[in-house]
């Protein structure tokens, strides 16, 4: 009898043991929903927040704006592991928080626009005169135009391929000669400088007074490219010198 006893003791232990391992495990799924309503909740004003910034926010500045007691840190974190591999990713700049554009994908964000630049007056009278002059210094120029040519309206030039240096005139000094390239003709669709309107077509097109002086004409460029007999070939540095050349700019008519 008493042994009887004894193990209906223990079975009752046992029994009420489980029922409180129940009980226990009941509390935690009933406390687990509102845990649970509030971290997502959460996280989704973390969210609204960061994209609605224009600039990176400091953890500090994130927590203010959160409820009392948020894990801001933990937070963090796990927003950060949710947008690994989405198209935009958090991270973390100077001790702040932004979303960016994923690093694989920002070529999608590269934008290419060409900048059209409208040549101003003195280097288009300098093309035109380098065009039917070539090969021409810099003096020969100023010398037709009867100004001065700024530096930065041939570095214009120089820059759209248009024109090269071709080499040096036999003269003291020796200027550098300039003439025009494949460029040239591909940009104004010529197949070869002899395209080039005449005194008759500049004049029909009204680029040229019909009152002219006697004697006027408009030379006939050559496309032999070789040095003409009162040319050197371009020193070594030349070329260096050129392509270090950083382009200027002209200052209006550049001239005085």
């Amino acid at each position: 009898m008493a042994t009887n006893l004894a193990t209906k003791a223990v079975k009752t232990e046992e029994v009420l043991e489980e029922v409180a391992t129940e009980l226990v495990q009941e509390a935690a799924v009933d406390s687990s929903p509102t845990e649970n309503a509030a971290r997502p909740e959460e996280l989704r004003l973390l969210e609204a927040m960061l994209f609605a910034s224009t600039e990176p926010l400091a953890q500090a500045a994130l927590a203010k704006r959160l409820p009392d007691g948020a894990d801001v840190k933990a937070l963090l974190e796990q927003l950060q592991a949710d947008y690994t591999l989405r198209g935009v990713n958090l991270v973390r700049v100077a001790d702040k928080w932004s979303f960016r554009t994923a690093s694989d994908l920002s070529w999608l964000m590269t934008c290419e626009s060409t900048e059209t630049r409208r040549l101003s007056r003195a280097a288009i009278e300098t093309l035109a005169i380098i065009a039917y002059h070539q090969p021409v210094t810099r003096a020969e120029i100023e010398e037709i135009r009867g100004v001065v040519t700024s530096k930065g309206t041939l570095d214009v030039l120089l820059e759209t391929g248009w024109i090269r240096p071709r080499g040096r005139r036999k003269t003291p000094g020796r200027p550098l000669t300039f003439g025009t390239t494949e460029a040239f003709l591909s940009q104004f669709s010529l197949e070869q400088l002899g395209d080039l309107p005449g005194l008759d077509e500049l004049k029909g097109a009204g680029l040229l007074d019909t009152r002219l002086p006697t004697g006027f004409n408009v030379p006939i460029p050559s496309d032999d490219p070789s040095l003409r007999e009162d040319e050197d070939p371009l020193d070594a540095g030349d070329t260096l010198e050129l392509a270090l050349t950083v382009p200027v700019e002209p200052e209006g008519e550049g001239e005085k």
